[in-house]
């Protein structure tokens, strides 16, 4: 029998991986209302499968409930006007990308992409490589090189070939898609030293140099054994010392980018080639009165 003190509520959840957010009712329950809004709940997305998190808002339905009692959730238009705004607005621009990583379908992939929607949660794009749900996977920006860290969380397969894959951010980024960097880059040849792992796992030692550098990472010339995204190098400079940096992309054969790399730093403010960034604009003075 159910105490005569159950109660039944209505929890409003929310995926952490898209913009689903519904509300889901609990029957003959006695934990309070305070217990059930601090306690992390289970349900089913469906677009993203079963999900777990904290409930974004629980209201008491009815006191002394039964089981079979079933209560409804608040209104369309009571869900409505608390449904929180989207972490920012679906824009169906195109923006290029590179989307690169590891997949149990298609091993080790790099592929050029454009989105074809983005929100500061992630985005949609187009590629050929079979990937699953998720996976994580890396997304670069090709407009200032910036990469990050994404998870698949969508995946739909069209006939001609290849799928629209929904790549999701751990959080929300909302400057992720600007097309100016977040440091500025200065053309300068710097000679290095790289080290790392050929694709069959042989340590590998060359010269290269940098075309430009910045505060973020650099772009490297002359490099030829590695073959793909992801990989993590340490470049040295005599007498600078050195860092390690993981490679965000890798120039086309045959264009003007061809034996050319991205890096980006793993270690912030380590820097072989600090000595030879140009120092921050000064502000202007503000003008008197």
């Amino acid at each position: 029998m159910v105490p005569a003190s159950s109660k039944s509520y209505s929890l409003r959840v929310h995926c952490p991986y898209g913009d689903y957010d519904d509300w889901i009712s609990l029957h003959g329950r006695t934990e309070s209302l305070e217990f059930l809004s601090s306690t992390v709940c289970s349900f089913e997305c469906p677009t993203h499968g079963l999900q777990s998190g904290f409930p974004l808002e629980v209201v008491e339905r009815n006191s002394s409930a039964s089981p079979a009692q079933t209560t409804s959730p608040p209104s369309a238009k009571e869900a409505a006007a608390k449904k929180p705004r989207r972490s920012g607005e679906r824009k169906p621009y195109h923006v290029p990308v590179v989307v690169y990583g590891w997949s149990k379908s298609a091993g080790s992939f790099h592929e050029n992409s454009t989105t074809i929607k983005f929100n500061a949660s992630g985005a949609l794009v187009k590629i050929v490589s079979r990937v699953d749900l998720g996976e994580k996977l890396f997304l670069v920006n090709k407009f200032t090189r910036e990469e990050q860290e994404v998870r698949v969380v969508f995946i739909d397969p069209l006939s001609t070939g290849g799928c629209e894959v929904g790549l999701a951010f751990a959080g929300p980024i909302p400057n992720f898609w600007r097309k100016t960097r977040r440091s500025q880059r200065s053309p300068e040849s710097v000679r290095v030293i790289i080290r790392g792992q050929d694709r069959r796992g042989n340590p590998f030692a060359q010269s290269s140099h940098t075309l430009d550098i910045s505060e973020d990472g650099a772009r490297l010339d002359n490099v030829a054994y590695l073959t793909s995204p992801g990989q993590i190098i340490e470049v040295k400079r005599r007498w600078h010392g050195k860092a390690r940096f993981r490679v965000a992309w890798i120039g086309q054969l045959g264009s003007s980018e061809s034996n050319q790399i991205g890096i980006c730093t793993l270690e912030s403010g380590k820097l072989p080639w600090k000595s030879k960034l140009p120092p921050p604009k000064a502000s202007k003075p503000s003008k008197k009165s």
